[in-house]
């Protein structure tokens, strides 16, 4: 790493503070064996409205989430994939998640950034929020893009026969179900896009092998790196915000407890 000092740091896991354009430049070029991705979703307009236990709130979650426009969003996310294709190694991959609001200009991007998409992936949710409006159907669903270098010699990690496996001995499709993020994962804190484990752990199993370096650069709570962790897998994780990285060293000393 290039005069880079982690936030923390313990035999597996590193955990940089600080902007992730900036630290992405550091780290080593093809270092990174997977990155998972859950970028801003450019959601967070002064007049929007969900629903949240019953009560109408505002969908604004922080300054990084702020509405941009359609060409600041796409430069956006063609700057921070671009780095990303950097670290990656060539036989690597690449999983990024979104919505509606994103998916398509990080599908393009990816593309434009030299990227082959192997996969999109249809998270399911069986419990979403209503929709309070009633003027367009519920949104029950997000989309998580697969990616590899689309380099002639690349050869991408795929455990096929775990994942039939796990899936009772049927080849496992596209579209995964689930109720949304367990009370239990959000314990000590949580983020307004928290994925729940079990879609990073499945993520992990299937495209990556043990002692495997995972990158996050959008840390967020830290589900990618508890995923990494409790599978053997090295990590790290970026994020701007100091109280998410917090939040992710507590959940990474439950995990650790849980595992001795």
């Amino acid at each position: 790493m290039k005069n880079l000092t982690p936030y923390y740091e313990e035999k597996d896991v590193k955990l940089y503070l600080g902007d992730s354009f900036k630290i992405l430049k550091k780290l080593e070029p093809k270092s990174v064996n997977m990155i998972f991705a859950d970028p801003p979703y450019f959601l967070s307009r002064k007049d929007g409205i969900t629903l949240n236990s019953g009560k109408m709130v505002s969908v604004v979650k922080a300054e990084w989430d702020k509405s941009l426009s359609v060409a600041e969003k796409h430069k956006f996310n063609r700057e921070w994939i671009k780095l990303c294709r950097n670290v990656l190694d060539d036989n690597g991959t690449i999983w990024i998640s979104g919505t509606m609001s994103n998916i398509y200009s990080i599908g393009l991007a990816l593309e434009q950034e030299g990227f082959r998409i192997l996969n999109n992936i249809t998270w399911q949710k069986l419990n979403p929020p209503p929709n309070i409006s009633c003027r367009y159907f519920v949104h029950s669903t997000e989309t998580v893009l697969w990616a590899k270098k689309d380099t002639k010699n690349s050869r991408h990690t795929f455990n096929y026969d775990l994942m039939k496996q796990l899936n009772g001995k049927k080849q496992d499709k596209d579209v995964w179900t689930s109720s949304v993020i367990k009370k239990s994962e959000k314990k000590f804190g949580a983020h307004p896009t928290q994925k729940p484990i079990w879609l990073l752990e499945k993520i992990i199993l299937a495209s990556t092998n043990e002692n495997d370096l995972i990158l996050d650069p959008f840390n967020g709570s830290g589900t990618t790196g508890i995923a990494a962790y409790i599978n053997n897998r090295k990590y790290i994780g970026i994020d701007i915000l100091q109280d998410y990285l917090d939040l992710t060293l507590k959940r990474l000393s439950e995990s650790h407890r849980k595992l001795i």
